[in-house]
């Protein structure tokens, strides 16, 4: 697995610190269906410019995290987001599976890619703030949630999508983090779990 992003070799920016107190999210069953299930074959637009298709990412194991919102870039959080349980730490989640890009390899993750309804543009601009390895996939239609029913939430007159990831091998889902807290450390907590199940016998 190789770096997506070419940047000078200087410690990349760190998002700022989640609050303490965030409220945690519970689990509400609506990812339970997952595991055993395939990816649809759905196209979807990279921060690369490149069309990745879900069901042909790869042979091997990877790595899928969806998110709800990082936002248009210099906009302050949304008065309430915090309030939330699971919204706030996209950035840092992000960040995360950027610290810990090269152990994920080492580990016999091929590929992580990130998903959310969140406008390309502004995904492009989080990839090049903090100078992320891997690429941030655009689904405003909420395409894959019709596909698979993934957990989604309103907030602000908006629908997002719910923290979520998926280990899968090739095109099938092998093992699912829901919910996701918190997600500043959650990369680690990934890692953890590829330490304790080597490709094929995790569930």
């Amino acid at each position: 697995m190789k770096h997506s992003v070419n940047e000078p070799a200087t410690v990349p920016p760190v998002p700022d610190p989640l609050p303490a107190d965030l409220p945690r999210p519970v689990d509400d069953g609506t990812a339970r269906h997952l595991v055993g299930r395939t990816l649809p074959p759905l196209t979807f637009l990279a921060t690369d410019v490149s069309q990745v298709r879900l069901d042909s990412v790869c042979t091997g194991r990877w790595v899928l995290f969806i998110y709800p919102l990082t936002g248009k870039p210099g906009e302050d959080v949304p008065r309430g987001w915090n309030e939330i349980p699971g919204a706030r730490g996209c950035s840092q989640e992000a960040c995360g599976f950027r610290d810990h890009f090269e152990e994920l390899s080492s580990h016999g993750i091929d590929r992580v890619l990130a998903l959310s309804s969140d406008r390309h543009e502004y995904q492009v601009a989080l990839v090049r703030r903090f100078r992320l390895p891997y690429q941030m996939l655009s689904d405003p239609k909420f395409e894959l949630e019709t596909a698979m029913d993934l957990p989604t939430f309103e907030a602000f007159g908006q629908r997002l999508y719910k923290r979520l990831t998926m280990v899968l091998t090739a095109d099938t889902i092998e093992h699912v983090f829901y919910p996701v807290f918190p997600p500043d450390t959650h990369a680690a907590e990934v890692l953890y779990w590829l330490r304790q199940n080597s490709a094929g016998t995790g569930a």
